[in-house]
């Protein structure tokens, strides 16, 4: 029924995480409309978007050069290694400002259904970047509260457990702005379980 080029479009950016088939269709036909110099720009940035991108090779998290900004940065603390699961983690933990420490992307998580192995993961890399430096002192393990997440969280715990390494789990409990009667009794648990003094 649509060109065979409109129809490519639409397909590959109903692949993106996020974009539906009715947001791929209007995100085509918007750029059908745009002018020109419109959508050069954005093609030309998406040719060149992996020419110019590498991984850091110490945290995984994408970068021009590595080290990565965060791993060179002389001001940050060596002492403690973030560990998420994607590059947007650190973003996210990053825009709050509080965390001084170096990261560690693992590119995903533990998921036996999906066909996800440890191998698949930068579970290595994690172990021997900590195994070869003394000057790590803690691992605050910031996987997401999935299953997935969990049992990746079990799996970092389990190598580390007879090494001289404090383990930290990132807190869960209730947003702010939220309402109790609307929390679902596991984030109740989790939140009554982890509580600090007021």
């Amino acid at each position: 029924m649509l060109p065979a080029s409109l129809q490519n479009l639409i397909d590959e950016l109903a692949r993106l995480p996020g974009i539906g088939p009715k947001s791929a269709q209007r995100l085509a036909v918007y750029l059908l409309r745009s002018p020109h110099q419109r959508i050069k720009p954005l093609g030309e940035a998406l040719l060149n978007l992996q020419g110019g991108l590498s991984f850091c090779e110490q945290c995984w998290h994408v970068a021009e050069a590595s080290p990565c900004r965060i791993c060179a940065d002389p001001g940050r603390d060596v002492s403690q290694i973030c560990v998420v699961e994607e590059v947007l983690d650190v973003i996210a933990i990053e825009k709050t400002g509080h965390f001084k420490g170096l990261y560690h992307v693992l590119h995903g998580v533990l998921s036996p259904v999906d066909g996800i192995t440890a191998e698949q993961l930068k579970l290595d890399a994690l172990f021997r970047r900590v195994d070869n430096n003394l000057d790590i002192k803690e691992i605050i393990l910031a996987t997401n509260p999935s299953l997935e997440g969990e049992a990746t969280a079990l799996y970092i715990q389990k190598y580390f457990a007879d090494k001289n390494i404090k383990l930290t789990r990132i807190a869960r409990g209730l947003p702010i702005g939220s309402d109790l009667e609307y929390a679902d009794s596991a984030t109740l648990q989790k939140a009554l379980l982890h509580r600090t003094d007021y």
